[in-house]
């Protein structure tokens, strides 16, 4: 059974995931900019209220995103401690560690670019990039992200920030390539990224085939 904070939780990730926040989602869906804010999400006598379909079939449409799309979005009810391997931090500041090669290999991440299972690689960093709930730890390697970053760097990654133009993201496709590079446009169908090493190439891609895209919020440099 979906839960209210599922199916809100759902709600703005796509909103995210279109660079828009919760207002900018209702009013590109011709709702009332306040209809999916916080503060509705409950009536004054503290009942729970729930989306419409109507209106979740008009987000979807003004996204251009399917409803099989919006349903990997919403994320499955989490086991005890499960809130540890999501990158709310333990004593100590620690936060999951992987490589690009790994995060491309399958079964390392969920629909949402959030670390799945268990065993990972833990670092340590400053208080103010480990303080981010949901913030893990992709490490650079080879040379296709030079000048800007070198085989070895450590980015912090927070899959939950919104997303602007010419942030730094990393993004993975459906296809199993895990990228980093600046959002140069996003549209309801499409993303435009401008390469970080001028020798390669600049990248664009449908939404469609892109499984998560998440913000860089800090580099070891």
């Amino acid at each position: 059974m979906l839960s209210h904070e599922q199916i809100w939780g759902a709600i703005d990730r796509l909103a995210e995931r279109h660079a828009l926040t919760a207002s900018g989602l209702a009013r590109r869906a011709g709702l009332d900019a306040t209809s999916f804010n916080k503060s509705k999400r409950l009536g004054q006598d503290g009942r729970l209220r729930w989306p419409s379909t109507e209106s979740i079939a008009k987000i979807l449409d003004a996204t251009g995103a399917s409803l099989e799309q919006f349903l990997s979005f919403i994320r499955p009810a989490e086991p005890p401690g499960a809130a540890l391997v999501k990158g709310i931090l333990p004593p100590g500041n620690s936060i999951p560690l992987i490589g690009f090669a790994q995060a491309g290999a399958g079964g390392f991440f969920d629909d949402g670019g959030f670390p799945a299972g268990q065993g990972w690689d833990m670092v340590e960093f400053p208080v103010a990039a480990g303080q981010r709930a949901g913030a893990y730890a992709l490490e650079v390697q080879g040379e296709s992200m030079l000048p800007l970053y070198r085989d070895g760097d450590i980015l912090i990654v927070e899959p939950g920030a919104q997303i602007r133009k010419n942030d730094r993201v990393v993004v993975k496709t459906r296809e199993g390539e895990v990228m980093a590079k600046v959002l140069l446009r996003q549209s309801a169908k499409s993303i435009e990224l401008l390469s970080l090493n001028p020798e390669h190439p600049n990248r664009s891609f449908d939404l469609a085939d892109v499984e998560w895209i998440a913000r860089i919020i800090w580099a070891s440099q």
